[in-house]
């Protein structure tokens, strides 16, 4: 169910030659070569037609400084230290500089936002460098985000703010240690000017500092790719594009066919499906999930307004816009999820001219999560296997519990490690002392009545027989659970800390939270204050409680 690679990396990152200068990236800029692009030279926010991507360049900057980098994903791309350290890596990931190789450009793609379509969207704050081959002949594609205008930014000015980068190159490392399918980040820099945002649409602008991002992934290809070029009859185009990304992204499925098309589809409807219960394992809230925002790698992407589950709350949204119909709440990700692959479907379906087959994939979407939930939830309990007669209802009423007081999802699953159960019977043993690993994950004691505790304690009976039934040593059973269920997670609060000190110039808590979020399920001496529950002075904070969408 989760397998953290982290050891594999670094038994790599030490093994392999690492290059001493970005010029030596070996690039491989088949989208661009292969792939129609925009005939428009000039760079203004415009419709753009019969085009998979517009040729830009990023917008130069003052005073570009490296704020972090991450080791694991340099490793990726066989860059040195020292490289990652030098004034060239702030100049080329600022976008001030391009390296041998590099041919920039911004993708054309539309999407649903919020259910609603809303025609091209593309790429208006990224700028693709192009795709990267290492060593071990892997394609990273390299993105900045917030490099400046590009023809799909619309009104915008395509920069980014401190704020949201910090937030977006945290998460994205944090996610990947988590052992959550993710797009990656290889660093964060700051460009030494200011950009006038209005953090909550609410009509006060202000000056913050800018920063830029630079994300890797196989690609940034997404489910809107393809839906743009169907919407607007260009099916040629959209050919073009899913026999590009079979044969590029997807070559185990062999030479494009229909066949090859509903086999890439049914993989597209797996992985998604996986990455969803990873996303409900740790309780994590993606916030925007429009079809824009989902890639065909079933990959993490596009992280702006997310956020952790703090008290177990099914219908949390940390979404501004999405307030009042809390469409992306936790509880409704995998059905938005299994709406998003429906609207692939629909752009594919002109490939295929069939129904019956795409909903055949999309039952498979059905069906893995409904497995992999189950086997992801008992592996939260530390159970070695599903039995429905029995765990369906365990599940149940432990959710049922959680929501009903105020519990950090978090510290409840880790702390349940530590309850001494399954060996015998609970009918006589001090209630106190049975509950007490679990008291740190409630945020409001007065909420604990004896009602409260009577129920929770007949569910631990319940969990405990179930553990009998396994016969699985506690310490075991511990071991386990702390391997699924993380110590660490980048809560909300944790990153605005680290923004406050950051927009005043110091950056020790973003390496502080950067290194603490490469061992999420680690015992950590010194850091229990990281694992702590939300403070009461977070709860309606901006950036702490609810984002927007501003960066």
């Amino acid at each position: 169910m989760f397998v953290n690679s982290t050891k594999i990396l670094l038994k790599r990152m030490n093994a392999q030659p690492k290059l001493n200068s970005l010029d030596h990236l070996i690039f491989d800029n088949r989208f661009v070569s292969e792939l129609p692009g925009d005939k428009e030279t000039r760079n203004y926010p415009r419709q753009v037609f019969g085009a998979c991507y517009s040729r830009v360049s990023p917008t130069k900057v003052t005073r570009p400084t490296t704020v972090a980098y991450s080791k694991e994903v340099a490793s990726l791309l066989d860059l040195s230290e020292q490289v990652c350290e030098s004034n060239a890596f702030a100049q080329v990931f600022a976008g001030n500089r391009l390296t041998q190789g590099m041919k920039p450009y911004a993708s054309c793609y539309g999407g649903h936002q919020f259910g609603v379509w809303a025609g091209q969207l593309g790429d208006g704050r990224a700028i693709n460098l192009g795709d990267v081959i290492n060593q071990q002949g892997e394609r990273w594609a390299l993105q900045l985000k917030g490099a400046g205008l590009t023809p799909y930014s619309r009104t915008s000015d395509g920069l980014a703010v401190l704020r949201s980068s910090v937030r977006e190159f945290l998460c994205s490392e944090a996610m990947f240690h988590l052992g959550v399918p993710t797009t990656r980040a290889l660093s964060l820099v700051t460009t030494g000017e200011q950009v006038i945002r209005d953090m909550f649409y609410n009509g006060n602008p202000k000056a913050e500092p800018g920063a830029v991002v630079c994300r890797v992934a196989p690609s940034f290809i997404r489910f809107g790719s393809f839906q743009i070029h169907a919407a607007r009859g260009e099916l040629d185009l959209l050919k073009n594009l899913v026999n590009y990304t079979i044969c590029i992204h997807f070559p185990h499925l062999g030479n494009p066919s229909t066949d090859t098309y509903l086999a890439w589809f049914e993989e597209i409807c797996r992985t998604t499906a996986e990455m969803i219960v990873h996303w409900q394992r740790v309780g994590f809230v993606h916030g925007v999930m429009n079809t824009d925002n989902m890639s065909i790698h079933g990959l993490t992407i596009d992280y702006g307004p997310y956020g952790w589950l703090e008290n177990y709350d099914p219908d949390w949204t940390p979404n501004t816009t999405d307030r009042a119909e809390r469409r992306y709440r936790y509880s409704n990700q995998p059905a938005c999820a299994f709406w998003n692959l429906g609207q692939l479907a629909n752009a594919v379906y002109p490939l295929i001219g069939e129904v019956e087959p795409l909903q055949q994939a999309l039952d498979i979407f059905t069906q893995v999560f409904g497995e992999q939930w189950q086997l992801m939830m008992g592996n939260k309990l530390g159970l070695s296997r599903f039995e429905p007669g029995q765990d369906d209802a365990l599940f149940a009423d432990l959710l049922a519990l959680l929501q009903s007081v105020e519990t950090d999802m978090t510290i409840f699953f880790r702390q349940l490690a530590d309850v001494d159960l399954g060996k015998g019977n609970l009918e006589n043993v001090d209630v106190e002392s049975l509950i007490t690993p679990l008291i740190d994950a409630y945020y409001v004691p007065g909420q604990l009545t004896p009602d409260y505790i009577s129920r929770l304690v007949d569910w631990l009976k319940h969990y405990s027989q179930r553990l009998i039934q396994e016969n699985i040593p506690h310490d075991i059973r511990r071991g386990q659970m702390n391997c699924v269920n993380p110590k660490y997670v980048l809560r909300n609060y944790m990153a605005q800390l680290a923004i406050d000190k950051a927009e005043q110039g110091d950056f020790s808590l973003i390496a502080e939270l950067l290194e603490l979020l490469r061992h999420p399920y680690h015992e950590q001496p010194g850091k229990g204050q990281f694992a702590a529950k939300r403070p009461d002075w977070a709860r309606q904070r901006a950036g702490c409680s609810m984002l927007s969408c501003s960066s």
